[in-house]
């Protein structure tokens, strides 16, 4: 299981990236990657999807590095718990979703709207001097995941 993850994950991130770039290097563009806030986070279970994700985030630096000079910017987006998705109804149970939800500094899930707006502002002119980044779009939970024991 850990290497289909890591083949589909990582590897399918770049073949599809390498395959792109001879269409970006004729008029630049824009490359955004999407990762997961499990690498920040030291999920159990899942380090699989973790190590897999982390390598999106190392990819996506390598590569806004190498192709800024093309013209071409290579972002990415690293979504929380977003609601109604796949993987929040995979990996959340009644227990891990309350707690989510109560110690996110937003106090909700995120929205697929959210993960969009996200994208259209990496892909838009207004981010024209954003390179290299991975932004977590999750309501400042990954901040709160070393939090001290004990509190509540």
């Amino acid at each position: 299981g850990f290497g289909t993850v890591v083949d589909i994950d990582l590897k399918g991130t770049f073949h599809v990236s390498k395959a792109a770039l001879p269409h970006l290097q004729v008029r630049g563009g824009v490359v955004l990657n999407i990762s997961a806030t499990l690498p920040y986070l030291g999920t159990i279970g899942q380090s699989h999807a973790a190590a897999a994700k982390a390598g999106v985030d190392s990819l996506t630096r390598v590569l806004a590095c190498e192709w800024g000079p093309h013209g071409i910017r290579v972002n990415g987006i690293a979504p929380g718990p977003i609601e109604g998705t796949e993987g929040v109804r995979r990996l959340t149970n009644e227990k891990s979703r309350a707690s989510a939800l109560a110690h996110n500094p937003l106090g909700r899930m995120g929205t697929t709207d959210d993960i969009a707006n996200a994208a259209l502002y990496l892909c838009s002119e207004a981010a024209s001097f954003v390179n290299g980044v991975t932004l977590v779009v999750d309501g400042g939970l990954w901040l709160r995941s070393a939090r001290i024991l004990g509190e509540e």
